[in-house]
Protein backbone atom coordinates (compact mmCIF):
# COMPACT_ATOMS: atom_id res chain seq x y z
CA UNK A 1 0.00 0.00 0.00
CA UNK A 2 2.83 2.70 0.97
CA UNK A 3 4.41 1.49 -2.58
CA UNK A 4 1.53 2.89 -4.38
CA UNK A 5 1.20 6.10 -2.15
CA UNK A 6 4.99 6.63 -2.87
CA UNK A 7 4.86 6.25 -6.31
CA UNK A 8 1.30 8.55 -6.13
CA UNK A 9 3.12 11.20 -4.80
CA UNK A 10 6.54 10.93 -6.91
CA UNK A 11 3.82 11.45 -10.08
CA UNK A 12 2.41 14.39 -8.41
CA UNK A 13 5.94 16.07 -7.74
CA UNK A 14 7.71 15.59 -10.65
CA UNK A 15 4.14 17.31 -13.16
CA UNK A 16 4.70 19.94 -10.49
CA UNK A 17 8.29 20.27 -11.49
CA UNK A 18 7.73 20.00 -14.66
CA UNK A 19 4.89 22.53 -14.82
CA UNK A 20 7.02 25.04 -12.57
CA UNK A 21 9.79 24.54 -15.34
CA UNK A 22 7.75 25.50 -18.37
CA UNK A 23 6.06 28.10 -16.79
CA UNK A 24 10.10 29.65 -15.83
CA UNK A 25 10.34 29.26 -19.73
CA UNK A 26 7.20 30.73 -21.05
CA UNK A 27 8.27 33.99 -18.64
CA UNK A 28 11.83 34.29 -19.38
CA UNK A 29 10.63 33.96 -23.04
CA UNK A 30 8.94 36.67 -22.54
CA UNK A 31 10.92 39.21 -20.76
CA UNK A 32 13.13 38.36 -23.47
CA UNK A 33 10.70 39.20 -26.13
CA UNK A 34 10.05 42.75 -24.26
CA UNK A 35 13.80 43.60 -23.97
CA UNK A 36 13.84 43.21 -27.56
CA UNK A 37 11.06 45.09 -28.39
CA UNK A 38 12.37 47.58 -25.86
CA UNK A 39 16.03 47.70 -27.59
CA UNK A 40 14.17 48.27 -30.89
CA UNK A 41 11.97 50.87 -30.05
CA UNK A 42 15.25 53.04 -28.61
CA UNK A 43 17.09 52.25 -31.96
CA UNK A 44 14.18 53.83 -33.65
CA UNK A 45 14.47 56.78 -31.57
CA UNK A 46 15.23 60.07 -33.27
CA UNK A 47 17.03 62.94 -31.66
CA UNK A 48 13.88 65.04 -30.97
CA UNK A 49 11.99 61.37 -29.06
CA UNK A 50 15.65 61.36 -26.89
CA UNK A 51 15.01 65.20 -25.96
CA UNK A 52 11.29 64.25 -25.23
CA UNK A 53 12.64 61.42 -22.19
CA UNK A 54 15.86 63.76 -21.13
CA UNK A 55 15.62 67.19 -19.49
CA UNK A 56 17.89 69.65 -21.09
CA UNK A 57 20.20 69.80 -18.16
CA UNK A 58 20.85 66.40 -18.36
CA UNK A 59 21.11 66.16 -22.21
CA UNK A 60 24.02 65.18 -23.42
CA UNK A 61 26.54 66.56 -26.23
CA UNK A 62 27.03 62.76 -27.84
CA UNK A 63 23.25 62.22 -28.55
CA UNK A 64 23.07 64.78 -31.08
CA UNK A 65 26.69 64.55 -32.24
CA UNK A 66 27.33 60.55 -32.23
CA UNK A 67 28.28 60.56 -36.04
CA UNK A 68 29.42 64.26 -36.57
CA UNK A 69 30.64 65.99 -33.68
CA UNK A 70 33.87 64.30 -30.79
CA UNK A 71 35.91 68.19 -30.64
CA UNK A 72 33.37 69.71 -28.09
CA UNK A 73 36.07 70.94 -25.73
CA UNK A 74 37.75 72.59 -28.65
CA UNK A 75 34.68 73.90 -30.56
CA UNK A 76 33.50 75.64 -26.99
CA UNK A 77 37.01 76.98 -25.94
CA UNK A 78 37.54 78.47 -30.22
CA UNK A 79 33.62 79.61 -29.34
CA UNK A 80 34.92 81.36 -26.78
CA UNK A 81 38.29 83.16 -28.49
CA UNK A 82 36.23 83.90 -31.73
CA UNK A 83 35.72 87.62 -31.37
CA UNK A 84 39.37 87.91 -30.70
CA UNK A 85 40.14 85.83 -33.20
CA UNK A 86 37.79 87.99 -35.55
CA UNK A 87 39.90 91.65 -34.38
CA UNK A 88 43.35 89.47 -34.90
CA UNK A 89 43.26 87.97 -37.98
CA UNK A 90 40.11 89.65 -40.25
CA UNK A 91 43.49 92.43 -40.73
CA UNK A 92 45.82 90.17 -41.61
CA UNK A 93 43.84 88.10 -44.05
CA UNK A 94 42.61 91.43 -45.78
CA UNK A 95 46.40 92.03 -46.21
CA UNK A 96 47.33 89.08 -47.15
CA UNK A 97 44.90 87.77 -49.79
CA UNK A 98 44.61 91.04 -51.45
CA UNK A 99 47.53 90.94 -53.29
CA UNK A 100 46.69 87.77 -54.53
CA UNK A 101 42.93 88.96 -55.73
CA UNK A 102 45.12 91.83 -57.40
CA UNK A 103 46.76 88.34 -59.52
CA UNK A 104 44.03 86.82 -60.89
CA UNK A 105 41.75 89.73 -61.26
CA UNK A 106 39.35 89.55 -64.09
CA UNK A 107 40.17 91.43 -66.92
CA UNK A 108 36.99 92.98 -66.86
CA UNK A 109 37.67 94.89 -63.76
CA UNK A 110 40.30 97.51 -63.51
CA UNK A 111 40.52 97.26 -59.28
CA UNK A 112 39.76 94.72 -57.13
CA UNK A 113 39.67 95.78 -52.80
CA UNK A 114 38.12 95.11 -50.00
CA UNK A 115 36.80 98.21 -48.46
CA UNK A 116 35.71 96.20 -45.12
CA UNK A 117 36.85 92.57 -43.90
CA UNK A 118 35.51 90.96 -40.32
CA UNK A 119 34.75 87.21 -40.01
CA UNK A 120 31.64 88.01 -38.14
CA UNK A 121 30.41 86.91 -35.06
CA UNK A 122 29.71 83.04 -35.33
CA UNK A 123 32.79 80.57 -35.14
CA UNK A 124 33.77 78.10 -37.48
CA UNK A 125 33.66 74.34 -35.91
CA UNK A 126 35.19 71.13 -36.32
CA UNK A 127 33.59 68.24 -37.42
CA UNK A 128 34.25 64.40 -37.73
CA UNK A 129 35.83 63.81 -41.80
CA UNK A 130 33.89 60.74 -43.28
CA UNK A 131 37.19 59.42 -44.27
CA UNK A 132 38.89 59.43 -40.87
CA UNK A 133 36.21 58.83 -39.03
CA UNK A 134 37.01 60.32 -35.73
CA UNK A 135 37.47 64.07 -34.88
CA UNK A 136 41.36 64.25 -34.91
CA UNK A 137 44.22 62.26 -37.07
CA UNK A 138 47.92 61.81 -36.72
CA UNK A 139 48.34 61.09 -40.31
CA UNK A 140 52.14 61.36 -40.05
CA UNK A 141 54.22 60.69 -36.99
CA UNK A 142 58.07 60.69 -38.20
CA UNK A 143 61.17 61.31 -35.71
CA UNK A 144 61.12 65.24 -36.28
CA UNK A 145 57.28 66.54 -36.82
CA UNK A 146 53.60 65.09 -36.05
CA UNK A 147 51.25 66.47 -38.54
CA UNK A 148 47.48 66.20 -37.92
CA UNK A 149 44.26 66.39 -39.72
CA UNK A 150 40.89 68.21 -38.89
CA UNK A 151 37.66 68.90 -40.53
CA UNK A 152 36.31 72.21 -40.32
CA UNK A 153 33.08 73.50 -40.70
CA UNK A 154 31.83 77.40 -41.33
CA UNK A 155 28.17 78.85 -42.04
CA UNK A 156 29.31 82.27 -40.67
CA UNK A 157 28.34 85.51 -40.93
CA UNK A 158 31.09 88.03 -42.26
CA UNK A 159 31.17 91.48 -43.41
CA UNK A 160 32.62 91.60 -46.45
CA UNK A 161 32.62 94.32 -48.97
CA UNK A 162 34.69 94.16 -52.26
CA UNK A 163 35.21 97.81 -53.89
CA UNK A 164 35.04 96.62 -57.86
CA UNK A 165 36.04 99.08 -60.54
CA UNK A 166 35.02 97.76 -63.90
CA UNK A 167 37.00 98.82 -67.68
CA UNK A 168 33.99 100.81 -68.43
CA UNK A 169 33.99 103.39 -65.30
CA UNK A 170 31.38 101.20 -63.35
CA UNK A 171 32.32 101.32 -59.59
CA UNK A 172 30.66 99.02 -57.31
CA UNK A 173 30.29 98.09 -53.82
CA UNK A 174 29.81 94.17 -54.17
CA UNK A 175 29.05 92.42 -50.74
CA UNK A 176 30.03 88.50 -49.93
CA UNK A 177 27.75 86.74 -47.76
CA UNK A 178 25.80 83.64 -46.98
CA UNK A 179 29.39 82.14 -47.10
CA UNK A 180 29.28 77.89 -46.39
CA UNK A 181 32.50 75.91 -46.35
CA UNK A 182 33.63 73.06 -45.65
CA UNK A 183 37.16 71.71 -45.43
CA UNK A 184 39.98 69.24 -44.10
CA UNK A 185 43.05 71.57 -43.17
CA UNK A 186 46.82 69.75 -41.88
CA UNK A 187 48.38 71.52 -39.08
CA UNK A 188 52.17 70.21 -38.97
CA UNK A 189 54.22 70.79 -36.13
CA UNK A 190 58.00 70.28 -36.94
CA UNK A 191 60.78 69.86 -36.07
CA UNK A 192 60.57 68.62 -32.75
CA UNK A 193 63.10 69.90 -30.06
CA UNK A 194 63.56 69.42 -26.41
CA UNK A 195 62.35 73.01 -25.56
CA UNK A 196 59.02 74.13 -24.75
CA UNK A 197 56.22 74.04 -26.00
CA UNK A 198 58.54 70.75 -27.80
CA UNK A 199 58.34 72.12 -31.33
CA UNK A 200 59.77 74.96 -33.23
CA UNK A 201 57.23 75.63 -35.93
CA UNK A 202 53.79 75.30 -37.56
CA UNK A 203 52.84 75.09 -40.75
CA UNK A 204 48.91 75.21 -41.50
CA UNK A 205 47.04 74.49 -44.75
CA UNK A 206 44.04 73.62 -46.54
CA UNK A 207 44.29 69.59 -47.15
CA UNK A 208 41.14 69.54 -49.30
CA UNK A 209 38.30 71.91 -50.01
CA UNK A 210 34.86 70.06 -50.15
CA UNK A 211 32.32 73.14 -50.19
CA UNK A 212 32.57 76.68 -51.19
CA UNK A 213 29.12 78.82 -51.39
CA UNK A 214 28.95 81.98 -51.17
CA UNK A 215 26.52 85.04 -52.40
CA UNK A 216 27.48 88.27 -54.05
CA UNK A 217 25.27 90.96 -54.00
CA UNK A 218 25.81 94.61 -55.06
CA UNK A 219 24.62 96.98 -52.15
CA UNK A 220 21.68 98.76 -53.75
CA UNK A 221 21.88 97.14 -56.80
CA UNK A 222 21.31 93.85 -58.89
CA UNK A 223 24.87 92.18 -59.83
CA UNK A 224 23.28 90.63 -62.68
CA UNK A 225 23.23 93.98 -64.38
CA UNK A 226 26.67 93.50 -66.08
CA UNK A 227 26.87 89.83 -67.64
CA UNK A 228 29.56 87.26 -66.46
CA UNK A 229 30.79 89.79 -63.51
CA UNK A 230 29.49 87.69 -60.39
CA UNK A 231 31.19 83.94 -61.73
CA UNK A 232 34.33 86.12 -62.67
CA UNK A 233 34.70 87.16 -58.64
CA UNK A 234 33.85 83.99 -57.72
CA UNK A 235 36.56 82.19 -60.02
CA UNK A 236 38.58 84.78 -58.64
CA UNK A 237 38.22 84.19 -55.28
CA UNK A 238 38.88 80.57 -55.39
CA UNK A 239 41.93 80.75 -57.55
CA UNK A 240 43.19 83.11 -54.43
CA UNK A 241 42.08 80.58 -52.17
CA UNK A 242 44.07 77.68 -54.03
CA UNK A 243 46.84 79.73 -54.61
CA UNK A 244 47.61 81.09 -51.20
CA UNK A 245 46.71 78.45 -48.71
CA UNK A 246 45.67 74.60 -50.36
CA UNK A 247 47.92 72.47 -49.97
CA UNK A 248 50.60 71.63 -50.89
CA UNK A 249 51.17 75.61 -50.25
CA UNK A 250 51.94 75.78 -46.81
CA UNK A 251 51.80 78.83 -44.17
CA UNK A 252 54.53 78.84 -42.02
CA UNK A 253 54.51 80.41 -38.32
CA UNK A 254 57.53 79.99 -36.11
CA UNK A 255 56.99 79.10 -32.61
CA UNK A 256 60.92 79.09 -31.70
CA UNK A 257 64.05 81.10 -33.12
CA UNK A 258 65.44 79.17 -36.06
CA UNK A 259 65.97 78.63 -39.99
CA UNK A 260 62.75 77.26 -40.92
CA UNK A 261 63.37 77.19 -45.03
CA UNK A 262 62.92 73.34 -45.44
CA UNK A 263 59.15 73.50 -44.28
CA UNK A 264 58.64 75.93 -47.09
CA UNK A 265 56.79 74.72 -50.47
CA UNK A 266 59.32 73.69 -53.34
CA UNK A 267 59.13 71.82 -56.18
CA UNK A 268 59.91 67.88 -56.14
CA UNK A 269 59.78 66.98 -59.44
CA UNK A 270 58.18 66.99 -62.65
CA UNK A 271 55.26 64.91 -64.70
CA UNK A 272 55.58 64.19 -68.43
CA UNK A 273 51.85 63.81 -69.58
CA UNK A 274 51.29 62.40 -73.15
CA UNK A 275 47.36 63.06 -73.71
CA UNK A 276 47.25 60.38 -76.80
CA UNK A 277 43.80 59.97 -77.24
CA UNK A 278 40.01 59.32 -76.14
CA UNK A 279 37.45 56.68 -77.49
CA UNK A 280 33.78 55.95 -76.80
CA UNK A 281 32.95 59.40 -75.67
CA UNK A 282 28.97 60.56 -74.64
CA UNK A 283 27.84 62.61 -77.75
CA UNK A 284 26.37 66.06 -76.12
CA UNK A 285 25.29 67.50 -79.62
CA UNK A 286 21.84 66.98 -80.96
CA UNK A 287 23.08 67.34 -84.14
CA UNK A 288 26.45 66.03 -85.38
CA UNK A 289 28.60 64.51 -82.58
CA UNK A 290 30.86 66.10 -79.98
CA UNK A 291 33.91 68.54 -80.40
CA UNK A 292 36.21 67.43 -77.84
CA UNK A 293 39.27 69.34 -75.87
CA UNK A 294 41.03 68.14 -72.91
CA UNK A 295 41.51 70.23 -69.82
CA UNK A 296 45.23 68.64 -68.11
CA UNK A 297 46.11 70.06 -64.36
CA UNK A 298 48.28 69.54 -61.23
CA UNK A 299 46.56 72.61 -59.23
CA UNK A 300 43.75 74.09 -60.46
CA UNK A 301 45.02 77.49 -61.39
CA UNK A 302 44.87 79.42 -64.88
CA UNK A 303 48.35 79.42 -65.22
CA UNK A 304 48.67 75.88 -64.04
CA UNK A 305 46.25 74.50 -66.38
CA UNK A 306 46.95 73.22 -70.06
CA UNK A 307 44.26 72.61 -72.72
CA UNK A 308 44.45 70.74 -75.25
CA UNK A 309 43.70 71.42 -79.25
CA UNK A 310 39.67 70.60 -80.17
CA UNK A 311 38.84 68.04 -82.41
CA UNK A 312 35.50 68.56 -83.91
CA UNK A 313 32.58 66.12 -85.05
CA UNK A 314 34.60 62.96 -83.05
CA UNK A 315 33.83 61.12 -80.49
CA UNK A 316 37.47 59.24 -80.56
CA UNK A 317 39.62 61.87 -81.15
CA UNK A 318 43.18 61.64 -81.02
CA UNK A 319 45.41 64.42 -79.93
CA UNK A 320 49.22 62.73 -79.39
CA UNK A 321 49.74 66.04 -77.44
CA UNK A 322 52.51 66.56 -74.78
CA UNK A 323 52.42 68.56 -71.49
CA UNK A 324 54.57 69.17 -68.58
CA UNK A 325 54.21 69.87 -64.88
CA UNK A 326 55.59 70.83 -61.98
CA UNK A 327 55.41 68.51 -58.93
CA UNK A 328 55.11 70.05 -55.04
CA UNK A 329 54.15 66.53 -53.01
CA UNK A 330 54.02 63.34 -55.17
CA UNK A 331 52.72 61.71 -52.25
CA UNK A 332 49.74 63.53 -52.12
CA UNK A 333 48.75 65.24 -55.26
CA UNK A 334 47.02 64.03 -58.41
CA UNK A 335 46.57 64.56 -62.36
CA UNK A 336 43.13 65.80 -63.13
CA UNK A 337 42.17 65.20 -66.53
CA UNK A 338 38.67 66.88 -67.76
CA UNK A 339 37.21 66.47 -71.29
CA UNK A 340 34.94 69.13 -72.61
CA UNK A 341 32.63 69.28 -75.68
CA UNK A 342 33.11 73.04 -77.28
CA UNK A 343 30.21 75.01 -77.94
CA UNK A 344 31.64 77.53 -79.51
CA UNK A 345 30.89 80.98 -77.82
CA UNK A 346 28.47 78.90 -74.93
CA UNK A 347 30.09 77.53 -72.18
CA UNK A 348 31.69 74.04 -72.87
CA UNK A 349 29.53 70.83 -71.28
CA UNK A 350 31.58 68.98 -69.59
CA UNK A 351 31.84 64.86 -70.97
CA UNK A 352 33.73 63.46 -68.10
CA UNK A 353 36.79 63.54 -66.34
CA UNK A 354 39.55 60.98 -64.32
CA UNK A 355 42.35 61.27 -62.27
CA UNK A 356 45.62 59.57 -61.91
CA UNK A 357 47.47 59.38 -58.30
CA UNK A 358 51.12 60.73 -58.53
CA UNK A 359 52.37 58.52 -55.86
CA UNK A 360 51.18 55.22 -57.79
CA UNK A 361 53.67 56.26 -60.64
CA UNK A 362 56.87 55.25 -60.58
CA UNK A 363 59.60 57.30 -60.90
CA UNK A 364 62.06 57.06 -63.93
CA UNK A 365 59.42 54.94 -65.81
CA UNK A 366 56.41 55.58 -68.42
CA UNK A 367 53.53 54.60 -67.28
CA UNK A 368 51.03 53.65 -70.35
CA UNK A 369 46.89 53.94 -69.03
CA UNK A 370 43.49 54.16 -69.83
CA UNK A 371 41.29 55.91 -67.54
CA UNK A 372 37.69 55.38 -67.64
CA UNK A 373 35.79 58.82 -67.57
CA UNK A 374 33.62 59.96 -64.64
CA UNK A 375 30.83 62.69 -64.04
CA UNK A 376 32.19 63.72 -60.69
CA UNK A 377 35.81 62.88 -59.38
CA UNK A 378 34.07 62.73 -55.97
CA UNK A 379 31.67 59.93 -57.17
CA UNK A 380 33.15 56.24 -56.57
CA UNK A 381 30.46 54.51 -58.76
CA UNK A 382 29.15 55.83 -62.19
CA UNK A 383 27.46 52.78 -64.11
CA UNK A 384 26.81 55.34 -67.28
CA UNK A 385 29.52 54.58 -69.83
CA UNK A 386 31.21 58.32 -70.57
CA UNK A 387 34.21 57.21 -72.63
CA UNK A 388 37.82 56.47 -72.04
CA UNK A 389 41.02 58.41 -72.27
CA UNK A 390 44.59 57.25 -72.54
CA UNK A 391 47.70 58.85 -71.40
CA UNK A 392 51.42 58.05 -70.64
CA UNK A 393 53.09 59.38 -67.70
CA UNK A 394 56.46 60.19 -66.66
CA UNK A 395 57.04 61.16 -63.01
CA UNK A 396 60.93 62.46 -62.90
CA UNK A 397 61.70 63.50 -59.45
CA UNK A 398 64.32 66.28 -59.07
CA UNK A 399 68.36 64.88 -58.58
CA UNK A 400 67.56 61.46 -60.05
CA UNK A 401 71.11 59.95 -60.80
CA UNK A 402 72.39 60.99 -64.20
CA UNK A 403 71.70 57.39 -65.79
CA UNK A 404 68.08 57.99 -66.07
CA UNK A 405 66.65 59.23 -68.92
CA UNK A 406 63.90 61.16 -69.74
CA UNK A 407 62.43 60.50 -73.20
CA UNK A 408 59.79 63.84 -73.06
CA UNK A 409 62.70 65.77 -72.60
CA UNK A 410 64.10 67.49 -75.28
CA UNK A 411 67.51 67.75 -73.85
CA UNK A 412 68.40 63.59 -74.00
CA UNK A 413 69.52 61.63 -76.67
CA UNK A 414 66.93 59.24 -78.12
CA UNK A 415 70.12 57.05 -79.29
CA UNK A 416 69.16 54.37 -76.72
CA UNK A 417 66.99 55.97 -73.77
CA UNK A 418 69.79 54.87 -71.10
CA UNK A 419 72.12 57.34 -71.25
CA UNK A 420 72.21 60.78 -70.58
CA UNK A 421 73.69 62.75 -74.07
CA UNK A 422 75.93 65.16 -71.99
CA UNK A 423 78.81 65.82 -74.72
CA UNK A 424 77.30 67.38 -78.16
CA UNK A 425 74.25 68.50 -76.81
CA UNK A 426 75.37 72.10 -76.23
CA UNK A 427 77.62 74.61 -78.23
CA UNK A 428 79.82 77.15 -78.89
CA UNK A 429 79.48 79.82 -81.22
CA UNK A 430 82.33 82.22 -81.69
CA UNK A 431 82.18 85.60 -83.42
CA UNK A 432 84.02 86.31 -86.58
CA UNK A 433 86.76 88.54 -84.61
CA UNK A 434 87.37 85.57 -82.24
CA UNK A 435 86.41 87.58 -79.47
CA UNK A 436 82.84 87.11 -78.54
CA UNK A 437 81.72 83.75 -77.48
CA UNK A 438 77.70 82.96 -77.13
CA UNK A 439 77.01 79.10 -74.95
CA UNK A 440 73.78 78.35 -77.24
CA UNK A 441 71.42 75.20 -76.21
CA UNK A 442 70.57 72.49 -78.56
CA UNK A 443 67.73 70.62 -78.61
CA UNK A 444 68.14 66.94 -79.40
CA UNK A 445 65.76 66.22 -82.33
CA UNK A 446 64.22 62.37 -81.81
CA UNK A 447 65.16 60.88 -85.00
CA UNK A 448 65.44 57.29 -86.76
CA UNK A 449 64.06 54.86 -88.61
CA UNK A 450 60.95 53.03 -87.50
CA UNK A 451 60.74 49.18 -88.85
CA UNK A 452 57.12 47.76 -88.73
CA UNK A 453 56.25 44.27 -89.26
CA UNK A 454 52.77 43.20 -89.60
CA UNK A 455 52.70 39.53 -88.84
CA UNK A 456 49.23 38.50 -88.73
CA UNK A 457 45.27 39.35 -87.04
CA UNK A 458 42.89 36.92 -85.44
CA UNK A 459 39.70 36.35 -84.89
CA UNK A 460 38.77 39.23 -87.16
CA UNK A 461 35.12 40.41 -87.19
CA UNK A 462 33.20 38.84 -90.46
CA UNK A 463 31.98 41.54 -92.90
CA UNK A 464 31.49 39.30 -96.39
CA UNK A 465 28.21 37.58 -96.95
CA UNK A 466 30.02 34.06 -97.13
CA UNK A 467 30.85 34.83 -93.58
CA UNK A 468 34.64 35.79 -94.46
CA UNK A 469 36.72 39.03 -95.26
CA UNK A 470 39.38 40.16 -97.26
CA UNK A 471 41.57 42.11 -95.20
CA UNK A 472 44.29 44.30 -95.43
CA UNK A 473 45.83 46.52 -93.10
CA UNK A 474 46.87 50.49 -93.46
CA UNK A 475 49.96 52.12 -91.85
CA UNK A 476 49.92 55.57 -91.16
CA UNK A 477 51.98 58.10 -89.35
CA UNK A 478 49.94 60.47 -88.61
CA UNK A 479 51.87 63.69 -87.85
CA UNK A 480 54.28 63.10 -91.13
CA UNK A 481 51.25 61.65 -93.19
CA UNK A 482 53.13 59.13 -94.48
CA UNK A 483 50.79 55.87 -95.80
CA UNK A 484 51.48 52.49 -97.07
CA UNK A 485 49.62 48.94 -97.20
CA UNK A 486 49.75 45.43 -96.76
CA UNK A 487 48.58 43.33 -99.63
CA UNK A 488 45.03 41.55 -99.67
CA UNK A 489 45.06 38.26 -97.90
CA UNK A 490 41.52 36.86 -99.56
CA UNK A 491 38.78 34.80 -97.78
CA UNK A 492 40.75 34.59 -93.93
CA UNK A 493 39.63 35.96 -90.63
CA UNK A 494 43.09 34.66 -89.36
CA UNK A 495 45.11 36.65 -92.14
CA UNK A 496 49.18 36.12 -92.10
CA UNK A 497 51.09 38.99 -94.11
CA UNK A 498 54.65 38.75 -92.25
CA UNK A 499 55.32 42.04 -94.05
CA UNK A 500 57.83 44.80 -92.80
CA UNK A 501 57.70 48.31 -93.79
CA UNK A 502 60.34 50.99 -93.10
CA UNK A 503 59.46 54.37 -91.94
CA UNK A 504 62.04 57.62 -91.70
CA UNK A 505 60.46 59.30 -88.54
CA UNK A 506 61.30 63.09 -88.13
CA UNK A 507 59.91 63.65 -84.56
CA UNK A 508 59.78 60.70 -83.13
CA UNK A 509 58.17 61.89 -79.78
CA UNK A 510 55.28 63.48 -81.04
CA UNK A 511 54.36 61.13 -84.05
CA UNK A 512 52.16 57.76 -84.06
CA UNK A 513 51.53 55.20 -85.72
CA UNK A 514 47.62 54.19 -86.69
CA UNK A 515 46.90 50.86 -87.95
CA UNK A 516 43.82 50.24 -89.95
CA UNK A 517 41.82 47.38 -91.45
CA UNK A 518 40.22 47.13 -93.93
CA UNK A 519 38.02 44.45 -96.12
CA UNK A 520 38.64 44.51 -100.20
CA UNK A 521 35.80 44.55 -101.95
CA UNK A 522 35.35 44.88 -105.96
CA UNK A 523 33.62 48.40 -105.67
CA UNK A 524 34.45 49.58 -102.20
CA UNK A 525 35.92 48.63 -98.87
CA UNK A 526 34.38 48.24 -95.21
CA UNK A 527 36.29 49.75 -92.41
CA UNK A 528 37.16 46.54 -89.81
CA UNK A 529 38.58 48.31 -87.13
CA UNK A 530 42.24 50.31 -85.80
CA UNK A 531 45.39 49.91 -83.86
CA UNK A 532 46.81 53.57 -82.44
CA UNK A 533 50.73 53.22 -81.26
CA UNK A 534 52.55 56.44 -79.53
CA UNK A 535 56.52 55.81 -80.71
CA UNK A 536 57.22 55.68 -76.91
CA UNK A 537 57.61 52.21 -76.02
CA UNK A 538 59.76 51.49 -78.92
CA UNK A 539 62.02 54.42 -78.61
CA UNK A 540 62.24 53.19 -74.79
CA UNK A 541 62.74 49.40 -75.99
CA UNK A 542 64.16 49.53 -79.16
CA UNK A 543 62.34 46.65 -80.28
CA UNK A 544 59.38 44.52 -78.89
CA UNK A 545 56.64 42.62 -80.20
CA UNK A 546 53.04 42.34 -79.15
CA UNK A 547 49.36 41.51 -79.96
CA UNK A 548 47.17 44.92 -80.01
CA UNK A 549 43.14 44.85 -79.83
CA UNK A 550 41.16 46.60 -82.59
CA UNK A 551 39.64 49.58 -81.80
CA UNK A 552 36.02 50.05 -82.90
CA UNK A 553 35.55 46.30 -83.87
CA UNK A 554 33.70 43.26 -81.84
CA UNK A 555 36.45 40.98 -82.24
CA UNK A 556 40.20 41.17 -83.42
CA UNK A 557 43.92 41.29 -82.94
CA UNK A 558 46.93 42.41 -84.68
CA UNK A 559 50.21 40.84 -84.30
CA UNK A 560 52.95 43.10 -84.60
CA UNK A 561 56.68 43.45 -84.36
CA UNK A 562 58.67 47.00 -84.13
CA UNK A 563 62.11 48.18 -84.14
CA UNK A 564 63.77 51.52 -83.53
CA UNK A 565 67.24 52.53 -85.24
CA UNK A 566 67.90 56.17 -83.90
CA UNK A 567 69.50 58.86 -86.01
CA UNK A 568 69.72 61.82 -83.60
CA UNK A 569 70.08 65.29 -84.63
CA UNK A 570 70.74 68.60 -83.70
CA UNK A 571 68.55 72.03 -83.43
CA UNK A 572 69.76 74.76 -82.43
CA UNK A 573 67.27 76.81 -79.73
CA UNK A 574 66.71 80.29 -80.70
Amino acid sequence: MSFFLGLVMGITVGIGLIVMFVRSENSRSQRRSDLATTIAAFARMTVEDSRKILPSQLYPSWVVFSQRQKLTWLNFHLTKIWPYVNEAASELIKTNVEPILEQYRPIILSSLKFSKFTLGTVAPQFTVTKRLKKGVSIIEHGADGITLELELQWDGNPSIVLDINTRLGVALPVQVKDIGFTGVFRLIFKPLVDEFPCFGAVCYSLRQKKKLDLTLKVIGGDISTIPGIADAIKDTIENAIEDSITWPVRKIIPILPGDYSDLELKPVGTLEVKLVQAKELTNKDIIGKSDPFAVVYIRPLPNRMKTSKTINNQLNPIWNEHFEFIVEDASTQHLVVKIYDDEGLQASELIGCAQVQLHELEPGKVKDVWLKLVKDLDVQKDTKNRGQVHLELLYVPFGMENGFTNPFAPKFSMTSLEKVLKSGADGIEVTENGNSVMQKRREVIVRGVLSVSVISAEDLPAVDIMGKADPYVVLILKKSDIRNKTRVVNDSLNPVWNQTFDFVIEDGLHDMLILEVWDHDTFGKDYMGRCILTLTRVILEGEYKDTFLLDGAKSGRLNLHLKWMPQPIYRDRE
